[in-house]
């Protein structure tokens, strides 16, 4: 039977990473791969985390099953974690979470059930957006179609023309947003855009459906869940996935979260009676170790202090990455205007240089980014930032 097979092409992402890794240049740098690096091109593992690490470690005192949500604790202080404990949809007990392998499983949980209800809905992304929703999602049997988003010209968002767009969907469909740090393009919607996303989504009735895999990344904890928030207070229905891997740096854990939200305590009991089925459908149980972590994190006041001026440092740094790399440019006369990454949040933005340019960039210089000139602004460091923009102005 496997002799049908035909050998498929590497991911184009993690082939290059595979790509990197065997280069033997002492100058390459890695700005394709979507994980957080530190100055030295590491991806460190949080002080908090190596605490409830130890923490957990004396805690555990069994190896079996946990239930198939996950830890209660975890999905009840997830849910605080983004909403706060003061929300509408927090107090009228609207919504349910469960743990999930990584964002991506969550992600594919709650599409499955959005396609149990209506089978082959619409469901809306953005253009561009990361390059795996449309394989993950679409694979459920929903009807991908796409929303404008980035201008390639002015380096911004073209929200007249998504607003435009978005006014054609309809009570049936689903519309995927980006809670903030949009991936790949690094460009997030200002509060009076959300302001104006909300009234469109009460007035057409499509379902939310927000992918947050950044949360603290952007501008902080509260203000990156703004949108999130929002539509959560303006709309009856909305489907949450969260993402662990990034702002507690649980890449390898795969840990996340999807939350349901319904118009009644009993609407939401049910979305979660059928994302609970569908998981045991899926991979049966899930993992323990990452959401242990989370959840001890989250409910112990000294770690999560310690967290949380983590997380800022993180976030500190990659802006400080955005000016240093935009002025730098600027300062050696570039040939080009790189300013706009500046005003851009997360660990990525477009370059918007051709696909020749990025090629001499890989095959010249050693500098891995992806094909759509997407970089991952935390592989810039104060002991690259010469050799890469000396490179970048060469090919330019």
């Amino acid at each position: 039977m496997l002799e049908s097979l035909e050998k498929l092409a590497a991911d184009p992402i993690l082939g290059l990473t595979a790509a990197y890794n065997q280069d033997n240049n002492p100058d390459k740098i890695d700005l394709g791969a979507g994980v957080y690096k530190d100055a030295d091109g590491n991806t460190p593992i949080f002080a908090a985390v190596k605490q409830a690490e130890r923490l957990w470690h004396d805690e555990e005192n069994t190896k079996a099953y946990i239930a198939q949500v996950g830890f209660e604790d975890f999905n009840s202080r997830i849910i605080n974690h983004i909403f706060g404990r003061t929300h509408p949809a927090v107090e009228d007990k609207r919504l349910c979470s469960i743990m999930a392998p990584g964002g991506s499983g969550a992600l594919r949980i709650g599409a499955e059930m959005l396609n149990r209800c209506r089978p082959g809905t619409t469901l809306w992304v953005s253009d561009p957006t990361w390059g795996n929703h449309i394989p993950l999602l679409g694979s459920t049997g929903l009807n991908i179609r796409s929303y404008p988003y980035y201008d390639a010209d002015s380096h911004g968002l073209r929200f007249d023309a998504m607003m435009n767009t978005l006014k054609q969907a309809t009570k049936n469909d689903i519309v995927l947003f980006h809670g903030c740090c949009h991936n790949p393009t690094g460009v997030d919607l200002s509060r009076e855009q959300w302001d104006s996303v909300a009234e469109l989504a009460k007035k057409q009735g499509f379902l939310p459906f927000i992918d947050t895999a950044y949360h603290g990344l952007g501008t902080g904890l509260d203000e990156d869940v703004y949108g999130l928030r929002l539509l959560a207070e303006s709309v009856d229905e909305m489907v949450i996935v969260y993402s662990c891997s990034k702002n507690f740096g649980l890449y390898r854990e795969r840990i996340g979260a999807v939350i349901v939200m319904g118009a009644s305590t009993e609407i939401t009991e049910a979305g979660t009676s059928h994302i609970t089925n569908i998981a045991r459908q899926m991979y049966s149980l899930p993992p323990a170790h990452g959401g242990a972590l989370v959840k001890t994190i989250l409910q112990n006041p000294e770690l999560y202090t310690s967290w949380k001026q983590e997380l800022d440092e993180m976030r500190e740094r990659i802006n400080g990455l955005r000016s240093l790399f935009a002025d730098t440019l600027a300062e050696k006369n570039a040939p080009s205007d790189f300013s706009f990454i500046k005003n851009q949040y997360g660990m990525f933005s477009f370059l918007g240089i051709s696909k020749e340019q990025i090629q001499r960039l890989r095959d010249e210089y050693s500098i891995y980014l992806v094909g759509s000139s997407r970089i991952n602004i935390a592989g810039i460091s104060p002991k690259n930032i010469d050799y890469l923009t000396d490179a970048v102005i060469s090919v330019l």
